[in-house]
């Protein structure tokens, strides 16, 4: 059987559900998120994907409210992930197991992954011997199909899969402006899944939202090719349209996302070369404005001594910085000073690194702190 049989092209990515309160990542909209998995399966879609830390470490126990309890096991897919920062033992590797099937109602998941894969974690998930680990768990019929998320160049992906052919499949950061991006490298590491012969599952697509907010000029073109088209859409098909991607994940927040991806994902037309072109330029264009690369995965909040909202200073700032000159007064500087009155300031920062420690992106996260102080602070 092949891994991704029957599963179509549209995965529904847990890690940013609909909130009651949008500056607490656990307050999931569970009414509405439920009535979204209802019309996401409506239309045949099955494939679900929660991590531990997904929704301030809620993500998970919501799968059991609004999924597992309510529809046949069989009428859906569940993939989630071991992540090396919450184990530290052989041992602690099954409780985390175990946990994870507890919270989500499962005896069992579809999709298992190790979890951002990079040279830090590929060590650590080496010496604890993860990757038997999994390959165990699916002889005991406890995972149906193993593989891992990859944040790292793809000369080390070409190592891990080298060392591990026994990996199903491989879940890359693929979107048109990360495409030919000298530090995510994403071409290169979906040319290295496609040598190894490993299925791709793309997550950010639309890079946390940056690219369904695209500059005027790029979704002035994009109106004028196809005026039916979400800008967010363009994005979404890029990815979908790779011939070794099986399957695009959207972390779907409300329902107007959900049903947009839903029209053009499910009777689903790759780009054709015209709209490839287009791509091509809204790159140029976007890569001219945009300040911090920041896909807002929020795994630099939690562990953060100040309590700074950093993914959501990093796109008022980039939201700010594309704004015409001299318009004096933005809504970005209004929400900063709100944000501020829950939230350390950007320039609480004490400089630690935590965040830095634990972002995929790799960015240099205190000193773009220090340009969004800059910047707003005045």
């Amino acid at each position: 059987m092949e891994v991704f049989d029957g599963v179509k092209n549209l995965g529904f990515g847990l890690m940013r559900l609909p909130l009651l309160d949008a500056n607490d990542g656990g307050s999931i909209d569970l009414e509405l998120a439920k009535k979204m998995v209802d019309t996401y399966l409506a239309k045949g879609f099955t494939y679900f994907d929660t991590a531990l830390m997904y929704c301030g470490g809620k993500s998970e126990s919501a799968v059991k409210e609004i999924l597992t309890s309510r529809y046949p096991r069989e009428s859906f897919k569940l993939a989630t992930k071991l992540h090396g920062g919450f184990f530290r033992t052989l041992e602690d590797r099954d409780r985390v197991f175990e946990e994870q099937c507890e919270r989500t109602g499962v005896t069992y998941f579809d999709y298992y992954l190790l979890h951002d894969i990079g040279i830090d974690h590929y060590e650590k998930y080496s010496k604890l011997d993860c990757f038997n680990w999994l390959v165990k768990k699916k002889e005991e019929g406890r995972v149906r199909h193993i593989g891992f998320s990859f944040h790292d160049n793809a000369d080390f992906l070409d190592k891990v899969l080298t060392e591990h052919p026994e990996m199903e499949f491989v879940q890359l950061q693929i979107n048109y402006l990360d495409w030919e991006s000298v530090g995510i490298q994403s071409r290169k590491c979906y040319e290295v899944a496609a040598k190894h012969n490993k299925p791709v599952i793309v997550m950010e697509p639309v890079k946390g939202g940056t690219l369904a907010r695209v500059p005027e000029k790029v979704e002035q073109a994009f109106k004028a090719y196809a005026p039916e088209m979400s800008v967010p859409s363009w994005a979404i098909r890029f990815a979908a349209s790779l011939p070794n991607v099986k399957l695009v994940l959207s972390g779907m927040s409300n329902m107007e996302q959900l049903t947009d991806n839903l029209s053009y994902m499910e009777s689903f037309v790759p780009l054709c070369e015209e709209e490839q072109k287009l791509v091509r330029s809204a790159v140029d264009t976007i890569n001219e404005s945009i300040v911090v690369p920041c896909t807002g995965c929020a795994y630099c909040v939690d562990g953060c001594p100040m309590k700074i909202a950093i993914p959501k200073y990093f796109s008022l700032y980039n939201t700010d910085c594309q704004e015409l000159p001299g318009k004096g007064w933005t809504p970005q500087e209004e929400y900063y000073d709100r944000l501020c009155v829950t939230f350390g300031k950007a320039s609480d920062c004490i400089g630690c690194g935590q965040c830095e420690s634990v972002c995929p992106q790799h960015l240099p996260i205190i000193s773009y702190l220090q340009d969004v102080a800059k910047h707003f602070e005045h």
